[in-house]
C-alpha cells in the first residue's frame, strides 16, 4: 500500500507502465514529515510529545514514526544491550521504557550513527507503536498505527449489480452498492443490509481494526458452512462513514459477481 508497498514508487516492483526509472538502490528510503502533533502514553505518563514527527517510508515495509530525541522523555528510557543491523540504515540501539512499575523491554530504537545514505536518522528514535498504552493524533486516540498521509480511502455510490454467493447459496443481491477504493487494495463492494439475506448469517466473535476505516465486525453462515464471510464497520471513521450499515463479503467460499462478471478477491 501507499508509497512503499505493492506497486508504489518506493516498492521493489514498480509497475512497467511508467516513463521513468529511479536511479539508486532497489531498496528505497524516504524520510518525510508527519503533519500533526503525536503523543505516546505509558502508565499515564506522556513519553513522546512531538509536532516534528517523521515517517520513514521504506521499500516493502509500512511507514514507521521517528521522533526527535528532544521530544522524548529520555529520562524514562533505559539503554539495553540489544543491537541489530540494517544494511540500509546502520546499527540500531534499543531502549526500554520504564514508567513506575512498568517496563516495556526494547520498546524504542534508533540509529545513533546511521549509514552515510541515511544521515538524517541521527538524533531520532522510533517507538514500537503497539507496545505503548495509548497514542494520540492531536487529541484523538488512534489504534494500530498512525494514518499515512499518502494512503487514502474513497467511497462512491454505484448502480452496478452485485450478486454474492456462499457456495451455491445466494446471500446478497444489490443494485446500489458502495464502492470502497483504498490505496494498494482491490475495490471492495459494500452492500446495504436491506439487500442481504441477514437471516442466513450469524454474528462472529472476530474483530479487527483498520486505521483508516475503524473497528470491523464479522458474520458467518448460520448453518456453519463457512466462517467470517462478511464484515462491516458499525461506526466507521470519517473517510469511510458512507459504509455504515453496509457489509462486504470475502473468503474462499464466497463468489462475488459485478454486472455478471466474477471479480477477483
Amino acid at each position: 500500500m501507499t508509497l512503499s508497498l505493492s506497486d508504489g514508487p518506493l516498492g521493489t516492483n514498480p509497475p512497467e507502465t511508467t516513463n521513468y526509472t529511479i536511479e539508486g538502490p532497489a531498496h528505497r528510503i524516504l524520510f518525510s514529515g508527519f503533519p500533526r502533533r503525536v503523543r505516546g502514553v505509558v502508565n499515564g505518563e506522556v513519553v513522546i510529545d512531538t509536532t516534528r514527527g517523521m515517517l520513514l517510508h521504506e521499500s516493502n515495509i509500512l511507514p514507521a514514526l521517528y521522533v526527535p530525541v528532544e521530544d522524548v522523555r529520555m529520562d524514562l528510557l533505559q539503554p539495553t544491550e540489544l543491537s541489530t543491523h540494517c544494511p540500509f540504515k546502520g546499527d540500531a540501539s534499543y531502549w526500554s521504557v520504564v514508567v513506575g512499575d512498568r517496563t516495556l523491554e526494547n520498546a524504542v530504537w534508533g540509529y545513533p550513527e546511521p549509514n552515510a545514505d541515511a544521515p538524517w536518522l541521527a538524533g531520532y528514535v522510533a517507538p514500537y507503536f503497539d507496545r505503548f498504552d495509548a497514542w494520540f493524533d492531536e487529541d484523538e486516540q488512534v489504534e494500530g498505527h498512525l494514518r499515512d498521509p499518502y494512503h487514502r480511502v474513497d467511497v462512491r455510490r454505484s448502480s452496478r449489480t452485485v450478486v454474492v454467493r456462499v457456495g451455491d447459496v445466494e446471500v446478497a443481491r444489490s443494485g446500489r452498492p458502495m464502492v470502497l477504493s483504498e490505496t494498494g487494495l482491490p475495490n471492495r463492494f459494500y452492500l446495504p443490509e436491506a439487500d442481504i439475506r441477514t437471516d442466513l448469517l450469524v454474528g462472529s466473535t472476530t474483530r479487527t481494526h483498520c486505521a483508516y476505516k475503524g473497528d470491523a465486525a464479522y458474520w458467518s453462515m448460520a448453518d456453519g458452512s463457512a466462517d467470517d464471510v462478511a464484515w462491516g464497520y458499525p461506526d466507521p471513521l470519517d473517510d469511510a462513514a458512507r459504509i455504515a450499515d453496509h457489509r462486504c463479503f470475502f473468503g474462499d467460499a464466497v463468489t462475488t459477481e459485478v454486472d455478471g462478471v466474477v471479480i477477483d478477491a
